[in-house]
Formats: C-alpha cells, sequence, structure tokens
C-alpha cells in the first residue's frame, strides 16, 4: 500500500480468550476431545433457560413492532424501567436521558474509550479484562495503564499504588473498576470501593464501572452498584443482559451517566459518546423489550438466585480439588463465574514439559511453545495438548502474573471434577518434570 493502514494502537487488539480457540480446534481436528474453559458463555456449558423467559421472547418475535428500528439511545420504555431501578437504589439519581443502548458492552467499550483524547488515560486493573485493556491501550498508542490486584492478598486491589499512579501521572482521567471482577472473581468490599472514589474525587478524575455481572454472586458476597457509593462523583456504570438472564447472544448491553451536572467536561465526554452511537442508528429491539418484562417479573429473582447457587457450589468443587495444590495461589470466588490460578513465583519453566504420544500432536506444541510470551502461556499449551482441556494464560490479561483463568460454568458436575481434577494432575506432574 502507499500509506499505511494501521495506527500504532492496532497492535494492542489483542483477545486470547478467542485466540486459543484456534489451537485447540487443530488438536480437535485430529481427534482429541476439548473441555472448553475458555469463555463464559453459560449457554455452551448446557445452561437451561426457563421456559417463561423464553416465552416472553417468543410472544415479542410475533410482534410486528419488534422488528422495527428503535430510538437510537433505546427504548423509552426500557430507560424508564432502568431508570426507576437505580433511583430505588437510594444513591445518585438519574433520568432515561442517562442511558445509552449498545449492541452488548464490548460495543460500549469500543466506543466510550474511542471518545477519549488520545493523551488522556483510564487506568484499570491487572489482571484486566482484555476488551477493556485493549481498547484502551489501542486509543493511546501505548501499553496499557494499570493497578494491580494482589492475588495474595484476596485480589484486592494495591490502592497505594493506585493513588501514587494517578498522582504522578496528569493524564489519568478516569478510574475502571470491574465489580465482580472477570478475571478473578473478586467483589469489591464497600470500604475499597469508597476509598476508589475518594482518590477520584481527591485528583478530578471519572469511575468507569463494568458491573455486567452484578447480580451474580454466591457465597455471602454482595456487588454494591456503583450508583449506591459514587456520591457526587462524575461516573459511568456498564451493564448488560448477556450475564444475567443469561442471553450472550443478544447483544445487547447499556451505560448509565452519574452526576453529569457535576462537571462540563464529563458531559461533553457523555454527548459524544451518545452521538457516536447516534451514527449506528439504533440497538437491537427485541432484546431491549424484553428487559421491564424479564427483570421486572417476580420469578426473575429466585432464577437468578438458583443459577448462582449452582456457580457457588461449583466453586466450592473446584476449591476442594485445587485449594491444597502447594505451588498455586488460590483465591475463592464470589462473583462472576470465573477463577484466576496463579502459579507462585519461579515455579514455571522452561524446562517443563508433559509427555505427547501423537507425534501430529507433540509437532504442534513444539512450533507452539518454540517462543512463547510467557511461561504460562508454555504450561497452557501443554495442558491443552495432553487433557484436552481449553484455559487462558492469564499473563494475556494483561498481567506480569503467570497462571490461567477458568469458567465456574459446567452443569454437569461429574464433568465438572473430571476437568478440575485433570487440571491438577498436569500441574504436578508438569512442575515435577523439571524437577
Amino acid at each position: 500500500m502507499r500509506k499505511r493502514l494501521l495506527t500504532e494502537g492496532a497492535k494492542e487488539l489483542s483477545y486470547e480468550i478467542r485466540e486459543i480457540v484456534k489451537k485447540a480446534n487443530q488438536l480437535k481436528a485430529l481427534g482429541l476431545k476439548i473441555h472448553w474453559e475458555n469463555i463464559g458463555d453459560p449457554i455452551q456449558k448446557h445452561c437451561q433457560i426457563p421456559e417463561w423467559i423464553k416465552e416472553i421472547v417468543s410472544d415479542l418475535a410475533k410482534e410486528n413492532n419488534s422488528y422495527a428500528y428503535c430510538p437510537s439511545k433505546g427504548l423509552l420504555s426500557t430507560r424508564e424501567f432502568i431508570a426507576n431501578e437505580t433511583n430505588k437504589l437510594g444513591g445518585v439519581q438519574i433520568t432515561p436521558e442517562d442511558i445509552l443502548f449498545f449492541n452488548g458492552l464490548g460495543d460500549a467499550i469500543s466506543t466510550i474509550y474511542s471518545q477519549l483524547s488520545m493523551t488522556t488515560r483510564i487506568i484499570g486493573p491487572s489482571p484486566a479484562y482484555s476488551t477493556h485493556s485493549s481498547a484502551e491501550a489501542a486509543h493511546a498508542h501505548s501499553s496499557p495503564l494499570v493497578y494491580h490486584l494482589r492475588p495474595e492478598n484476596h485480589w484486592l486491589p494495591d490502592l497505594e499504588e493506585l493513588e501514587n499512579k494517578v498522582k504522578y501521572n496528569p493524564n489519568v482521567a478516569g478510574i475502571l473498576i470491574l465489580n465482580p471482577d472477570n478475571p478473578t472473581g473478586m467483589v469489591y468490599p464497600l470500604e475499597y470501593l469508597e476509598k476508589m472514589v475518594k482518590i477520584a474525587k481527591d485528583y478530578k478524575l471519572c469511575i468507569i464501572c463494568d458491573e455486567i455481572y452484578s447480580k451474580i454472586t454466591y457465597n455471602g458476597a454482595h456487588a454494591y452498584p456503583l450508583a449506591t457509593y459514587i456520591g457526587d462523583v462524575p461516573g459511568i456504570s456498564m451493564n448488560g443482559i448477556s450475564k444475567q438472564y443469561p442471553w450472550p447472544g443478544a447483544r445487547c448491553g447499556w451505560v448509565e451517566y452519574y452526576n453529569r451536572d457535576k462537571d462540563p467536561e464529563f458531559d461533553a465526554f457523555c454527548r459524544a459518546i451518545d452521538n457516536a452511537k447516534m451514527i449506528e442508528v439504533c440497538s437491537t429491539t427485541i432484546p431491549q423489550l424484553t428487559i421491564p418484562k424479564i427483570l421486572g417479573d417476580s420469578r426473575y429473582s429466585a432464577h437468578r438466585q438458583a443459577l448462582n447457587e449452582r456457580i457457588g457450589r461449583r466453586s466450592a468443587v473446584i476449591n476442594e480439588i485445587l485449594s491444597d495444590v502447594p505451588e498455586l495461589y488460590f483465591n475463592p470466588t464470589y462473583g462472576a463465574f470465573y477463577n484466576t490460578i496463579v502459579f507462585k513465583p519461579g515455579v514455571l519453566n522452561s524446562r517443563q514439559s508433559l509427555p505427547i504420544e501423537d507425534p501430529k500432536i507433540k509437532s504442534l506444541v513444539n512450533q507452539w511453545t518454540a517462543n512463547v510470551k510467557s511461561e504460562d502461556y508454555r504450561f497452557v499449551y501443554y495442558l491443552l495438548a495432553t487433557t484436552g482441556v481449553c484455559v487462558v494464560p492469564i499473563s494475556s490479561f494483561c498481567s506480569e502474573l503467570e497462571g490461567f483463568r477458568i469458567t465456574l460454568l459446567e452443569e454437569d458436575e461429574d464433568e465438572l471434577r473430571l476437568v478440575f481434577t485433570k487440571i491438577r494432575d498436569a500441574i504436578k506432574a508438569y512442575v515435577a518434570s523439571a524437577k
């Protein structure tokens, strides 16, 4: 080409959660059974949607207006419902005009970061959810700017580090929080959230809070909504139905703007996000129509509670199998449906391997491990090739740690125990292979 097409930030756009699938499919073509632990899709893990939810969706599909464009910001009746639900929390109050719909939160994340000035940074957690960290880094043409969640402290954030990075980097304009957190499954205590808001207030920042898993908590945890603790600090809450129902294929998410009137620069930013969405005409119509009918249904709470209890039981099974492996930092989960398993420093090295009998599979693994980015990639590739268990290296989540992310979605307990026993035994054999 006569001109370079890509921006400098394009190299930051990566998504190992999907990339590992390419390798798994190569092994699947060679006859290996794959246990998919790479992506959080409850439906693929045999979650059954109740008939009453299906009936609501199917009835709406029979209505002619369900096939029309909806208003660019989203259906007014749905935005009124969401605003009312937020206002019931007793914190910051919003109107339907403070809500904007997107085609899933991936769309929202991409749009929001694209409207930032190139020199403006949003500092986010590490390990990071790749969609956030990649989009933020791509817009800034730089590596992601992060504060660290500490596995040795139950994945709670290092608030002193966060404040110092905010204090000494004047380009930081906002703090990203994922609560509950993906990929760690940590749920923030209120005192930590309040301290993070204080940092934002002291340094005149906004808060962006991804709350897509806010209704998925268990083991006694509670996810505090941003609206209840943000006070008068400007902020954006992100939410959607992909995890709440769950209906990931709906691609239906929204953002809520808080305290637009408190800062003209923040208000202008929100208007720019709205205008960017206007160009796309509108978001999906039928999924929006379902929100008041499903989330407002008296049966929804019991449905979600039952799903959460099952996730909590699965977390207990995984704890039972993996928590006593001495080479790991293992933390129980309390929200979302992921856990991040981290090897202690110095455990992994380039001499370790697992025996592979099939020469074709062995050849592929040799190729994959010839020049790995981090030693956890090497472990993940050997785990995949020898057990068929497909997990994601945690270093791909913008982290200096070495480990892997798993899901808590497998409905079949026998399969769940089989998979995590395979993981435990593979860890022991892998670590021992270089001794």
